[in-house]
């Protein structure tokens, strides 16, 4: 398959094999990982997606004219074409359609193409209600998988290597991604159990001076503050017991799916990949409390943590690995393919 992002800045990539942590221009997840999965292509020019002679997944980003003109092109020349948006949190979703000019274009396309592939279920209800006309088979919901039975890609440590939290969360100013609460949990979780807590700041002094106003206890917050490869990312939180957001954006999941290859429990958030591979601790129906309660269990019992992890992992290799997902998007082309 190939992914076309028509006008992206995401350097175009073809995954012959998959690469192993550190190698490729852009590491296999994300939308990236679609292609990947198939042995496929990214691209971001029509003309080189056209030339690769496979059914296409086409992204619809920006005030989505590009998407609009490669839809054309591509139809042109016979591809069989499905459609999803990049940015598919449902925040994201809102802010992308209330310009009017744009969402005439999103009705255009998603009514025109062969199909939509949703990465939550959120983003397929969403698909199916404006192909209300058409076979609701050409509308799939399928996660982004992850390399996980790749074993470059289990990037575990020993467990008497893993100390404290790693909250998953970083935009103070999302209200759907609730930061500031995930922040305040984890500054009860550390004074309940001593464990030090880890946070993404990357938005410098303002950061600092809103994490110093929490007043951790001394020497228990570490801050990540500079960009790290993928790799070294996931090795940072890798080093930790679990990890904690309160997110309630319904996004595809990336927090959880970093989880899966670290082979750690995730705690909250309600991501298409939390409630698949974390079912029994996302926050999907269950409060604030209700995860502050699970997060001090597991802290305090590394049977209990190697248990969600299994489960996980089972999961994963059933729904979100790259063959489980290689699969679903071969029997969803299929299908569209024979109408």
């Amino acid at each position: 398959m190939t992914v076309l992002n028509p006008g992206g800045r995401d350097p175009e990539q073809r995954f012959d094999t998959i690469p192993a942590p550190g190698e490729g221009a852009h590491p296999p997840i994300n939308f990236h990982a679609f292609a990947a999965c198939t042995l496929g292509a990214f691209r971001f020019n029509p003309r080189r997606a056209i030339a690769e002679d496979t059914p296409v997944l086409l992204l619809l980003r920006g005030d989505f004219r590009a998407s609009e003109r490669a839809l054309a092109d591509l139809k042109k020349q016979g591809r069989t074409i499905a459609v999803s948006l990049k940015e598919t949190g449902l925040h994201q979703i809102a802010q992308q359609l209330c310009d009017r000019a744009k969402l005439a274009r999103f009705m255009k396309i998603v009514a025109e193409a062969d199909g939509c592939i949703a990465t939550t279920p959120e983003a397929a209800e969403l698909y199916q209600r404006v192909r209300s006309t058409q076979n609701p088979a050409t509308v799939a919901f399928i996660p982004t998988p992850y390399p996980i039975e790749d074993s470059p890609w289990n990037l575990s440590v020993a467990s008497t290597e893993r100390a404290g939290i790693f909250v998953g969360t970083r935009e103070w100013d999302v209200p759907s991604r609730n930061h500031f609460a995930a922040l305040l949990v984890a500054r009860q979780l550390c004074e309940a159990t001593g464990e030090p807590v880890t946070v993404v700041n990357l938005d410098g002094h303002k950061g600092r001076r809103l994490l110093d106003e929490l007043k951790f206890p001394e020497g228990k917050l570490r801050l990540i503050e500079k960009w790290k490869s993928y790799p070294d990312y996931l090795r940072d939180v890798a080093r930790h017991k679990i990890v904690l957001q309160l997110d309630r954006s319904h996004v595809p999941g990336q927090v959880a799916g970093d989880a899966l290859l670290c082979r750690i429990a995730c705690v909250g958030g309600d991501g298409a990949i939390e409630r698949i591979a974390f079912s029994k601790t996302c926050g999907e129906s269950r409060t604030i409390n209700d995860l502050a309660s699970m997060a001090l269990h597991l802290l305090g019992n590394a049977d209990l943590r190697a248990a969600v992890v299994a489960e996980s992992q089972q999961r994963a290799l059933e729904r979100l690995s790259f063959q489980a997902v290689r699969s679903q998007l071969a029997e969803f082309f299929a299908q569209i393919e024979q109408r």
